[in-house]
């Protein structure tokens, strides 16, 4: 039996939320969705080439996001990069996610998961 949230959705993979994220904002390349990962998380995720293009792969086949049409920017336009689009399936995705998140969270604090944990 798979968890679903309040809004119906499945919960989607870290790698996937994390990539979803990095195409919130602006299409990107791989090496830029892993960099743009990287800065986010302060370097602790670090999504190599396999995880990377095999998460890409899926979230291609989920309509989660699409290759781009273009490059963002034309003077780094190089023919053999992939830039991907994240798609309206992948924002409505993105949010349920935060906001699952964000519930978690929110039971973490009433727990007082969050405190001081060295006096365990």
């Amino acid at each position: 039996m798979s968890p679903k949230g309040a809004s119906g959705a499945k919960p989607i993979t870290s790698s996937a939320f994390y990539i979803l994220l990095a195409l919130a904002d602006e299409d990107r390349h791989g090496l830029g969705i892993a960099a743009e990962v990287a800065s986010r998380t302060d370097d602790e995720v670090d999504l190599g080439p396999g995880t990377l293009y095999n998460a890409v792969k899926k979230m291609l086949q989920d309509g989660l996001i699409q290759e781009a049409k273009s490059a963002p920017d034309p003077t780094d336009d190089d023919p053999r990069r992939r830039y991907y689009h994240i798609t309206r399936t992948g924002r409505r995705a993105l949010r349920a996610e935060a906001k699952r998140l964000a519930r978690l969270l929110d039971a973490a604090r009433e727990k007082n998961v969050l405190e001081d944990l060295s006096l365990v």
